[in-house]
């Protein structure tokens, strides 16, 4: 069942995907409607599962789910994937690559290689204060506080 993510409460469990490059305002039109479709049928053993969405920067798929009704099981984690995977082929875009940093230059969102921004790191082009994007946090409280951080607050910490 599909419900405004605003209305998710705080103990929701969240799923970040960071897209490469932000979306066009077409493919985000239809990137709604595809996730309005899934979501609206997203079940775990016949249970219908209470998820919404939000697309942050044009760039971020953000799912979250209230499990207190329904949990998600293995067979609807995989069915949230193969959606996800089946949008990286219809957009020509990353999802699912977790080797890959965004964080922000002013209010722009920089997306790099892992790699990269090691390189990046040493060389002082980004910095502790370099407000980077936390796709590790579990729950739409830990989203809404800790995803948006400085990199000494977050993961990124050991790179500076």
């Amino acid at each position: 069942m599909l419900v405004d993510f605003q209305e998710l409460p705080s103990h929701s469990r969240i799923w970040i995907y960071q897209a490469n490059r932000g979306f066009s305002d077409t493919e985000l039109e239809e990137l709604k409607t595809e996730l309005n479709r899934f979501l609206q049928q997203w079940t775990a053993h016949g249970s219908e599962l209470q998820a919404g969405y939000e697309i942050p920067y044009k760039r971020f798929i953000v799912i979250g789910l209230d499990q207190s009704r329904a949990s998600a099981s293995g067979c609807s984690i995989d069915a949230s994937v193969h959606f996800i995977q089946q949008l990286e082929k219809k957009y020509g875009v990353d999802l699912l690559d977790k080797m890959n940093v965004s964080y922000k230059q002013g209010e722009f969102v920089a997306h790099k290689s892992l790699k990269d921004f090691k390189k990046m790191a040493k060389e002082r082009a980004v910095s502790k204060n370099t407000v980077v994007f936390n796709n590790l946090v579990a729950t739409k409280q830990e989203y809404l506080e800790n995803w948006e951080v400085p990199a000494a607050e977050s993961w990124h910490a050991r790179f500076m």
